[in-house]
């Protein structure tokens, strides 16, 4: 009896020869649609092995919808940010880089039209446009949208693939000395003395001053409690809510020499009632960035201090002087408000007794730099 020849293997795809003499390859996809090779071979056999890793890929579940990137990026990246659950102030900083940095030139292109030829080409274009710390935010944001869309499926890997593209390397921030301070006090005038006084020594951030209220001040402990900030938007528009972390709620311990000051402030300046603000304009409403911005450069222009000073540098002093009182790390990160999830941070605790410290060691710190800087007015005088 003839044995049976074995059953030749049924081909995957097909392959015609077009008139231009190249080669063609279609197949049916694990979705019942037909799919055409992106390019033509040389070859019936190049065809005929494309069709064969095709296969490989399928029966390994590697396969992917070759359409699936065929996606508009701008729309993919605004539906990106809505799906996220972003913080308010977030969402403005995104939507800054996005239309200033990263639309104009992906904005019309589908997600696999982005290639890493084409974002090594754009950051270094933005390089020469803009500072590094802006491009290398602006790059972070681009890889993590282009990142949810490999894990959509919708890309087969991320085409942002610069080693290091994403870190900054800002300049070291300029912080002003204790004298400094309170030059930069006295110059933006009674109403906002407090209010550069505590940007300093009690670190805290302008949104977390924003939203203090008469009761948060206790005078007889010398302390404030924060439990709120109200942040500026760019289109003017204030977002009241958490503070920035999740350590920002915290009670800060301020040191003595401010108890005067903020005794001042309360009779002069706060509203009255026991929610008013603690910081108010001229007129009573609640102070705007820019108006506060235009005295901060006036100050900080008759003070003598750099261009580049900001009033959240302020709170550089402030950190500055805390860690010179020998404090623990934790006490620190306590006393600005930051977290930090650092396993070696766990089992550090800060306590009142800590906190209270650390303030009355500001208050030495302070006191003594204040008397050094008049007894050298003073022999400068005699000279």
């Amino acid at each position: 009896m003839a044995r049976r020849k074995p059953q030749r293997r049924r081909e995957f795809g097909t392959t015609r020869k077009l008139p231009s003499g190249r080669w063609q390859a279609r197949y049916i996809g694990p979705d019942g649609q037909r799919y055409t090779a992106p390019e033509t071979f040389d070859t019936k056999s190049d065809a005929q092995e494309w069709l064969n890793l095709t296969r490989a890929d399928i029966e390994r579940n590697h396969w992917r919808d070759p359409d699936a990137g065929a996606v508009n990026f701008e729309k993919y990246a605004l539906r990106w940010m809505e799906e996220r659950g972003l913080a308010p102030t977030t969402v403005d900083r995104y939507d800054g880089l996005l239309h200033l940095h990263i639309l104009p030139t992906f904005g019309g292109k589908d997600l696999d039209e982005i290639t890493p030829p084409s974002v090594r080409t754009w950051r270094a274009e933005r390089l020469k446009a803009t500072g590094a710390t802006t491009v290398a935010k602006s790059y972070r944001l681009l890889k993590a949208i282009l990142q949810t869309a490999v894990d959509d499926d919708l890309l087969p890997n991320n085409p942002c693939r610069i080693k290091g593209a994403g870190k900054e390397d800002a300049d070291e921030r300029p912080t002003a000395t204790v004298e400094q301070v309170f030059d930069l006090a006295d110059a933006m005038g009674p109403r906002w003395r407090l209010m550069v006084l505590l940007g300093a020594f009690a670190s805290l951030r302008p949104e977390e001053l924003a939203e203090l209220r008469r009761r948060s001040v206790d005078l007889d402990e010398c302390s404030l409690r924060v439990t709120q900030a109200s942040p500026e938007l760019t289109n003017g528009r204030r977002v009241t809510g958490d503070p920035k972390t999740r350590a920002g709620k915290r009670t800060v311990y301020l040191p003595d020499f401010l108890k005067p000051e903020l005794r001042r402030h309360l009779q002069w300046f706060a509203e009255k009632e026991l929610d008013g603000l603690l910081f108010v304009g001229e007129k009573g409403a609640p102070f705007r960035r820019s108006t506060l911005g235009r005295k901060w450069r006036k100050a900080r222009t008759k003070v003598g201090m750099p261009d580049n000073f900001r009033f959240y540098d302020l709170r550089h002093t402030g950190n500055t002087l805390a860690a010179d009182t020998g404090a623990k790390l934790k006490d620190l990160m306590v006393r600005a408000g930051q977290s930090s999830e650092r396993a070696q941070l766990i089992y550090q605790h800060s306590t009142v007794k800590h906190q209270r410290k650390l303030a009355q060691g500001i208050d030495a710190e302070v006191r003594e730099q204040l008397r050094g800087a008049a007894e050298e007015q003073r022999q400068g005088r005699e000279a």
